[in-house]
């Protein structure tokens, strides 16, 4: 048996306005929204077979961790895309800073935050 990703779940301040930047950008669509099971909202944006589960609790709470040093941080949400300079593009009109351009055996890749502070990695595996 091999087990498959069905979704992550990410607490955010706004999850119907990351899902709109994400259907833009990433080409994804809303497949459910309403009231989170402990409180709050949730909006499951994505494709057919995986999703991100986005939530906001009724009181958020910031932190300043940095989660690369934090035991169970959420580093980064790494998206592959058929077109790299495309998906920059759609980045950039999205109000988002691509940054930490690297080529690499297999393909190339950029990074970027959102609003919330999630960092994204898109990942170009075509030749």
């Amino acid at each position: 048996m091999i087990a498959t990703l069905e979704h992550t779940n990410i607490t955010v301040k706004d999850p119907h306005a990351t899902a709109r930047w994400m259907h833009q950008v990433f080409g994804w669509r809303t497949r459910w929204q309403g009231p989170a099971i402990d409180g709050g909202q949730s909006v499951h944006v994505g494709t057919e077979g995986q999703y991100l589960a986005l939530y906001a609790p009724d009181t958020p709470e910031l932190t300043e961790t940095d989660s690369y040093k934090t035991l169970g941080g959420l580093n980064h949400v790494g998206v592959t895309v058929p077109d790299l300079p495309a998906a920059r593009a759609r980045v950039i009109a999205a109000g988002f800073t691509p940054e930490k351009f690297a080529d690499y055996e297999p393909g190339a890749r950029f990074y970027f935050r959102d609003e919330n502070g999630v960092e994204y990695e898109v990942v170009s595996y075509a030749a």
